[in-house]
């Protein structure tokens, strides 16, 4: 059974204004999620499921199903709230996170799956090293992360913000601290750049987490149940979120299962605000005179 790709798109609204805002990264105008759903087809996987807010449903329709007779394209919400048996409606004004994201695909998901963000370039050869471990590894115990290069990951416009990976003998996840405010800084890379706390040397070459993710379809009880205990915890708390780290924490904290990280020499790069287009296309067009994409995506 070939894998599916969730693609995480419910806060493309607020961070763009709109769907049809995003801009374009590619020579004709492709946004960033194009090449994503490109690269998965030509890694093998075997559907696309959009996470998105209902209100853009019909703007995601008219502008992806085009690709439906390529791979399977299908849609899921997340509102606001979510109905759980012994929770209570809270009243908040954005969803309760990354993890809530998720779980809105459980009934039209029943095969492995990869987790990604709408706005980022994650690189062609993850989705091969992806698609590679959910169809031949991944189970209910053994699930996987794809783990960058730390300098591979950095901004030349300011100090970035990552989840620095520790793995233990089998390259299984630990634990990831986050470290904030890193930047190259007189030829070394640091944290803490700026703040009031001391500045310390991070190796370039370590691995960090981009939140791209291998699940098994068996982690959405795992999630609901998280979810369920996150809300009550939190119900007088409008603005907390439960995020995909949560509950991959509690899972390994509790032993329920390993996660593998998967270790890629691909540049990622964020597309969250328009101030990050020149950078994005300039990458693109890099990868296209190396001939990773063709200059007319789906040509």
């Amino acid at each position: 059974m070939k894998p599916t790709l969730l693609i995480l798109a419910a806060g493309m609204g607020s961070r763009y204004g709109g769907l049809k805002q995003i801009d374009g990264i590619g020579p004709n105008q492709e946004p960033i999620i194009e090449y994503s759903i490109y690269d998965a087809i030509s890694s093998g996987f075997g559907k696309i499921v959009f996470v998105i807010r209902k209100e853009f449903d019909e703007a995601f329709r008219s502008r992806f199903n085009k690709f439906s007779d390529r791979i399977k394209i299908e849609y899921a919400y997340q509102p606001v709230n979510i109905k759980l048996d012994g929770v209570d409606i809270v009243d908040r004004a954005k969803p309760w996170g990354t993890s809530h994201a998720v779980l809105v695909a459980k009934d039209i998901i029943n095969e492995p799956f990869a987790v990604i963000n709408a706005d980022d370039y994650y690189g062609a050869g993850s989705y091969k090293l992806m698609a590679d471990f959910l169809k031949n590894e991944c189970k209910p115990n053994l699930m996987s992360m794809i783990g960058y290069t730390l300098r591979n990951t950095l901004s030349d416009y300011g100090t970035v913000n990552r989840g620095v990976c520790a793995v233990d003998k089998k390259n299984n996840l630990i634990e990831v601290v986050e470290r904030v405010k890193i930047a190259n800084q007189n030829g070394k890379v640091k944290y803490n750049i700026g703040s009031d706390e001391e500045s310390e040397e991070l190796n370039p070459d370590c691995s960090v987490s981009m939140n791209y993710w291998g699940f098994h379809p068996s982690i959405f009880k795992e999630i609901e149940y998280g979810l369920h205990n996150f809300i009550n915890e939190n119900s007088k708390n409008p603005t907390a979120e439960y995020y995909i780290p949560n509950i991959v924490t509690d899972m390994i904290v509790s032993n329920k299962m390993s996660v593998r990280v998967i270790p890629t020499n691909d540049n990622w790069f964020g597309v969250t605000y328009k101030e990050d287009k020149p950078m994005a296309i300039a990458q693109i067009n890099k990868y296209i005179k190396s001939g990773i994409y063709p200059k007319n995506l789906w040509d």
